[in-house]
């Protein structure tokens, strides 16, 4: 984009009133207590930001701990629902829509004001930000960052539904919000788990390695994105399907393309483990009208020398065993009890290894963003936007105006140079043929491989 965002507006978007509810944030909660999420809706039309804001306002209404504090309450941290409010921001870019999904997942971008998770802890400060970009071309950028501490992805999307439906005149969707994570989790949970944690205590040199490597993420990481067109999928779904001896869904096989191109071009033959988070909603047969941070997550090794589609075999089996193979949340609270508040900090979870390039993977599709509509109109793109460059990490979604998968892949630099040389596309790209038809935005932008 030629020139940096210029503001038009601010404003406080707010429900208008407070119901005053006060929200126990569960011990898995604390953990994620210095993380935002960040992610952007791409629109090919002008969106009118008062229908927006209003729109906000009554999903607020209906989900108030997105417009609520945080607070410390001797070791427990809390969320008042008390309609504090959340930042709307509006601004012009000189840019198309194009050259803005361009640069969407850079942290400089612009297009998002990224929740400064650690500040909110204390108090005071927004648990939900929302910025409106317009581009030269007509096109809208609706940028999102929320408190990872006070829900999911599957959280934000109940959000999503109900302001959609706000702005289009409907009823806000459904929302339920719980007082106390932890007791719910204890009522709900088998009296056995797998008895795996998902997170470690580093020892003393191991916590400073992981510090080094937060501190130098911006530098050391690139973000690389791939798309992969639907014919492109189900011909790796068929091969790996017959491989296995059994159907694989789109994201089983997808997972094990990536994880296997990427050691291939990396010349890594050893063996790596392969991290993905779970929602643990329908397992537990809680609502999925539920707020808040319900995930747990599946964890298998990967050996070059099996190939991608045991691999993906594996997942589908750990995916359909997950209840008794794989599930954790009781295993979790009692680990992280133990350990008291103040340690919480120090624990890391296993998904993140960048020194044995533990591979983290989050399907984010079938949430269904796609059929959303804000003003009549569907996104032409969504996706993560500007969050923290950690290696091994990736989001996948479904792509330009819902067809096909995106995957958002960091990388250490030197391999994200391999990745998008001649060899990684063709690499990566193996399974698509000259035929294959790619939306205009997949095939116009250099930045997409």
């Amino acid at each position: 984009m030629s020139t940096w965002p210029q503001l038009r507006r601010s404003r406080v978007v707010r429900a208008g009133r407070a119901p005053g509810t006060v929200l126990r944030c569960g011990l898995m909660d604390t953990m994620l207590a210095d993380l935002a999420v960040s992610v952007v809706l791409c629109f090919e039309q002008p969106l009118d930001e008062d229908r927006l804001a209003a729109g906000l306002a009554r999903a607020l209404d209906r989900v108030p701990v997105f417009a609520g504090r945080l607070r410390t309450e001797g070791d427990v941290l809390e969320v008042v629902c008390d309609d504090a409010g959340v930042p709307l921001e509006e601004y012009t870019v000189d840019g198309t829509l194009a050259e803005a999904m361009g640069r969407a997942t850079a942290a400089g971008s612009g297009l998002v004001d990224p929740v400064d998770a650690p500040a909110a802890r204390t108090g005071g400060r927004p648990l939900l930000t929302v910025r409106v970009t317009r581009t030269a071309d007509g096109g809208t950028v609706l940028g999102c960052s929320w408190h990872h501490a006070i829900g999911d992805l599957h959280s934000f999307m109940l959000l999503l539904r109900a302001w959609s439906a706000a702005v289009e005149g409907a009823d806000p969707a459904p929302a339920e919000l719980v007082r106390d994570q932890d007791t719910l989790l204890r009522r709900v949970l088998p009296a056995e788990d797998c008895g795996r944690p998902g997170f470690r205590l580093p020892g003393a040199a191991e916590a400073e390695l992981l510090a080094r490597e937060v501190a130098a993420g911006p530098r050391a990481n690139r973000i690389v994105q791939i798309y992969f067109a639907d014919a492109e999928v189900e011909r790796m779904r068929t091969e790996f399907s017959a491989a296995a001896g059994r159907r694989l869904s789109a994201g089983d096989v997808l997972c094990a393309h990536l994880l296997a191109t990427l050691r291939e071009l990396d010349g890594d033959g050893a063996e790596r483990w392969l991290t993905v988070p779970v929602n643990a909603r329908r397992w537990l047969g809680l609502s999925p009208d539920l707020v808040g941070n319900l995930l747990s997550e599946v964890h298998l090794p990967y050996r070059p020398a099996d190939g991608p589609a045991a691999l993906a075999g594996a997942l589908r089996k750990a995916v359909e065993e997950f209840p008794t193979a794989h599930l954790n949340l009781r295993t979790n609270l009692d680990f992280l009890a133990a350990l008291g508040p103040a340690r919480l900090r120090d624990c890391v979870p296993l998904g993140f290894d960048p020194a044995a390039r533990r591979f983290s993977f989050s399907n984010w599709s079938r949430f269904g963003v796609y059929r959303l509509r804000f003003q009549g109109q569907s996104p032409v793109l969504f996706g993560p936007a500007a969050n923290y460059p950690l290696p091994w990490v990736c989001w996948t979604v479904e792509g330009f105006h819902g067809a096909g998968l995106l995957s958002t892949v960091v990388l250490p630099a030197r391999l994200a140079a391999r990745v998008r040389g001649a060899a990684g596309r063709a690499a990566l790209h193996r399974f698509r043929v000259a035929a294959d038809e790619l939306p205009a935005p997949a095939a116009t932008l250099a930045k997409i491989l």
